[in-house]
């Protein structure tokens, strides 16, 4: 596991960062899971083509369940894949962990305002505040990473002759 090393000289782990990214995959895979077995799409669909009705410039797709889990599981997969950059570290890791975890807040939160709205609990509810805790937590540590990595940059320059 590559480190950067603080002015202090003691290694610093980008772990943490890498982690965090894992643990929002993991809950994003719980919150598809949820969702699919509390029917989510049985209320997307019909909310898509209203808003589609009212708005018909939005580009809101509707799905089939089976075309509806083939993308999500693809996109866990291809951002478990990318967790590698997170264990390196790095800005781009941390630029690319800045929106993924924006929109998991947001997915998260739109739940509660959904269930709110609709005066009943809406699918996926159960497992959002699994992904509102782990999407804080991405936030924190891609900061964290993003400040070693600026830190590590500017040691690098001014030790440049």
């Amino acid at each position: 596991m590559k480190t950067v090393r603080e002015k202090t000289g003691n290694p610093v782990s980008n772990r943490p960062f890498g982690y965090a990214w894992l643990a929002l995959c993991g809950a994003l895979a719980i919150h598809v899971t949820d969702e699919a077995l509390t029917d989510f799409l049985s209320v997307y669909n019909p909310a898509v083509d209203a808003i589609r009705a009212r708005l018909p410039f939005l580009p809101l797709p509707t799905f089939t369940f089976n075309t509806w889990l083939a993308g999500l599981i693809l996109a866990i997969l291809v951002l478990s894949i990318l967790s590698v950059l997170a264990f390196r570290g790095g800005r781009l890791a941390a630029w690319l962990a800045y929106p993924y975890a924006a929109i998991m807040l947001v997915n998260g939160l739109g739940h509660f305002g959904g269930s709110i709205y609709l005066g009943r609990w809406m699918p996926g509810v159960y497992s959002a505040p699994l992904l509102l805790f782990a999407s804080v937590l991405l936030f924190v540590r891609a900061r964290e990473a993003h400040r070693r990595a600026n830190q590590a940059a500017r040691m690098a320059t001014s030790a440049a002759p």
